[in-house]
This record gives structure tokens, C-alpha cells and sequence, in this order.
């Protein structure tokens, strides 16, 4: 990608030509090498440069017009800006986006120093090398059917016509592994897991591969499980997983187009368990890859959404900040209809009871590992999931794997019901969090 200042002298001078006053350009390049194994064999070797930038034009009325475009040299910006601005006549009236108010605001350090990438070579012997353990690790482990091992650098910026000028390059490196088993007269099992770092010399495949390991052969032995209500433990992943799907909860822009679990007036309310906080926090040290700045060029932060069970906050972007009297989040990503996401989950336990819960001593609780088909098994504007999970039954310590189990419950009495958080936090791909422990959750087995 040419050099931001580049584009940016670029952008001004064609902008000044034709005559546009006011515009915005958020722009990345991702240059990623990604490969998977099969059966001691390289699968599929990938290597992928794709830049993109969305130019945004606002007319002497002030309505907007936004056109993408991968061609990042003088003709393609002019085009581009020459394309918005034509498109701008026709823009949305109503609350049309504006300039981040925070899109100048001086960002303490911003990352530029990116990992030098590993040769293809070392990443196929890499994952051959994992594929081969898992097969070896049990007589029962036949296939790892999904694997992967990427590495990928990104650089990022946004400039507007009022002097904003904002930069970053990040390295990021993923090991994927998901093995699975057959035996005579027994259902398949599987088990997977996931690590993420800066680079791929760095990256923690043996812990990855014993993981995988470990799950897989403690799903060998399953037994059916009766329904009813039970102690549920959520593993950091799998409460991460229940809370992305119901982040309307959070979510401003959700809460404005009315598709919310949320209204503006329930700030300050007691939506869990006093045990729970949850802050959206770009910049926790544990998040690799780590932005600083939004779509709009909106600075990241820690933002508290859920602090002691009260409801204290919620996601913005520039223009929902405005229209509900409170300061953008950086949460934003450019486009026609901005929208807003969370960047990275940290949640935690806001208390101790006096009594510690412990897997080594409690009876007959349930351990959901992994909730899957999460897209068709939940009702985000209920508020309402029913969804299939890997999972054991414990017992003083003693793991048996569920055969087959679904876990329902209404989302916003699973976080009311929670009776415990651990100490521990672990790292996944959607952020932090330790295991989470629910009251009276309902199971259905076989």
C-alpha cells in the first residue's frame, strides 16, 4: 500500500479539484499466508494481498455518499472521490453520519512493528507436525478434518479533510486444530482448540496440540444424560459465545433501530448477578492485534458495559454517541449504514462469595465446553437460546463426556442466575473470561 501521507496529499489536492470541501477515507491491506494439512499432505497453501478503502463525501447539503474501491493510486482516489461525491445527492437525510468529534484526538502509541513472516515451508512443517501428533496421541484419533496455520500482516489507517491522519501495522499468527475419532459401535467424538500470538515463531502449538488432545480423549467414553435442571459451568469460550450472540444487549445502534434487548433508560439498572462485570476493552494487554483506532478513526478504549450486575454503558459509534447524548466508543466500522461492534470481551468477577465452587468437589454439574449452530439456535430479540453443546458431566472430579445434550434458557436469567466466577481468566478468540458458574439451567438429553 502506498505510504498514508501519500494518499493523503493525494486525496486533498483531487478533492480540491473537484470542488469537494469535506470527505473521509479509512483504508487496510492485509497480506496473509494460510495453509492446511491433510493425511501428512500439504491441502491447501494460500497466500492473499487485499487492500480496500471507503472514500465518504459529504455535499454542500450535507448528506453523504460512500464508495469503496481497491485501486488506492491518484486515478482510483479521484474516482472514488468523484463517484461519492455524485452518490452523496442522494444520501440519507436523517441523522446522516458526521466526522467523529475524537477523530484528532492524539493517540499515545500506536503499534508499527510488525513480525517477519515464516517461509510456507516452516508453516507446512509446522502443521504436519501437529497433524502427526494428534494421530499418534491415541489409537482412536483417525483424522484432523479441520486445521489451519496462518500468519498475516495488517495495516490499517483513516484520514479526513479536517486534519486527521491515524496509521497502524500489526502482526497477528493462528494455529487451528479439530481432530476426530472413530471406533467400532461408537459415535465419532471430536475435540478442537485454538491459539493466537504475534508471530509464528511465538505461536503455542504443542499447547494447542495437547489441548486438542486431551478433549478429544476424554470424549471417547460417553454416557446419555437425564434432563433437567442443572449446575451449568460455561467455559470462558462458551459464555463468550452466549454473550456475542446477545450483544444487542450493548450495542447502541441496536438499541436505536429498536432490535434490542436493551432501551436507552435501562442504564443504571441491575441486569446479573452483582458477581459480573464485563468491559469491552480494545487495548487489554491479552489482545493480540490490538486496534487503536475505529472506522471513524474513533480512539479504542476500555468501556464498561456491565459493572458489579448494573448495566453502565454501551457501544458507539459517532453518530449513535450523538443522538444519545454520550461519547463515541470506538466501535465503529466505515460504511454506507455505520455500524457498531464489540472489539475484544473482558469479563471478570466483580466479587468473591465466601464460598469458593470447585470442579474437584461439586456433584453432578454440568461442564459445557463448546455451544454449537449458535446462528440458527438463538433468538437474539427474545432473549431465548436452545443450543447443542460438547460438554461433561462431573462428579467429585470424575469427567464423563455428555453423548449428545442441548442447553436452553432465557439469556438475561442465565446472567441473574450466576451463583460463581473463577478466579482464572483464559484467552479466546473473542476476548477474556474465566469459567462461569449457573444456576438451574435447563438440559435436555437423549
Amino acid at each position: 500500500m502506498p505510504n498514508i501521507n501519500d494518499i493523503a496529499n493525494y486525496a486533498k489536492e483531487n478533492a480540491e479539484k473537484l470542488g469537494i470541501k469535506k470527505f473521509d477515507i479509512y483504508g487496510s491491506t492485509i497480506d496473509e499466508t494460510s495453509v492446511q494439512v491433510d493425511q501428512g499432505e500439504p491441502k491447501q497453501v494460500k497466500a492473499s494481498n487485499r487492500s480496500g478503502v471507503t472514500v465518504r463525501v459529504w455535499n454542500e447539503h450535507n448528506t453523504i455518499g460512500v464508495t469503496s474501491t481497491t485501486d488506492v493510486d491518484p486515478t482510483g482516489l479521484e474516482l472514488a472521490l468523484k463517484t461519492a461525491y455524485e452518490a452523496s445527492f442522494f444520501g440519507v437525510k436523517e441523522n446522516a453520519p458526521d466526522f467523529s468529534p475524537e477523530a484528532t484526538v492524539p493517540i499515545s502509541h500506536t503499534p508499527d512493528d510488525k513480525t517477519p513472516q515464516a517461509p510456507v515451508s516452516e508453516l507446512i512443517e509446522k502443521l504436519l507436525r501437529a497433524e502427526k501428533e494428534l494421530l499418534t496421541a491415541h489409537p482412536a484419533i483417525k483424522g484432523v478434518p479441520y486445521n489451519g496455520l496462518a500468519q498475516r500482516d495488517i495495516d490499517r489507517f483513516y484520514l479526513n479533510s479536517d486534519g486527521a491522519v491515524r496509521k497502524e501495522s500489526h502482526s497477528i499468527a493462528s494455529v487451528y486444530l479439530y481432530s476426530k475419532t472413530e471406533e467400532e459401535n461408537k459415535k465419532p467424538r471430536s475435540g478442537s482448540a485454538f491459539r493466537i500470538s504475534r508471530g509464528v515463531g511465538d505461536l503455542d502449538i504443542n499447547g494447542c496440540i495437547k489441548e486438542t488432545t486431551d478433549k478429544t480423549i476424554s470424549h471417547l467414553n460417553y454416557e446419555k444424560i437425564q434432563s433437567g435442571k442443572y449446575l451449568v459451568v460455561f467455559s470462558p469460550d462458551a459464555f463468550l459465545s452466549l454473550l456475542g450472540a446477545f450483544s444487542n444487549l450493548f450495542n447502541a445502534q441496536s438499541i436505536l433501530d429498536k432490535q434490542s434487548l436493551s432501551t436507552p433508560d435501562d442504564l443504571g439498572k441491575e441486569i446479573s448477578s452483582p458477581l459480573l462485570s464485563v468491559y469491552d476493552d480494545a487495548l487489554h494487554p491479552a489482545n493480540v492485534g490490538a486496534e487503536t483506532f475505529d472506522g471513524e478513526g474513533t480512539p479504542t478504549r476500555k468501556v464498561t458495559l456491565i459493572e458489579n450486575g448494573v448495566l453502565t454503558g454501551f457501544l458507539h459509534s459517532a453518530g449513535t454517541a450523538k443522538r444519545l447524548n454520550a461519547q463515541p466508543t470506538g466501535n465503529a466500522s466505515i460504511g454506507a449504514k455505520v455500524s457498531v461492534s464489540p472489539n475484544f470481551y473482558h469479563v471478570f468477577a466483580a466479587a468473591f462469595p465466601e464460598q469458593e465452587l470447585s470442579l474437584e468437589t461439586a456433584e453432578n454439574v454440568i461442564f459445557i465446553d463448546d455451544l454449537h449452530a449458535l446462528h440458527a439456535g438463538v433468538k437474539a430479540l427474545q432473549g431465548s437460546f436452545s443450543l447443542p453443546f460438547d460438554g461433561w458431566l462431573i462428579h467429585k472430579g470424575v469427567k464423563t463426556s455428555i453423548e449428545s445434550a442441548t442447553v436452553a434458557g432465557d439469556f438475561l436469567q442465565v446472567l441473574k442466575s450466576i451463583v460463581y466466577m473463577e478466579k482464572e481468566v483464559e484467552l479466546t478468540p473473542g476476548g477474556v473470561a474465566p469459567r462461569v458458574w449457573v444456576e438451574g439451567l435447563s438440559i435436555t438429553g437423549e
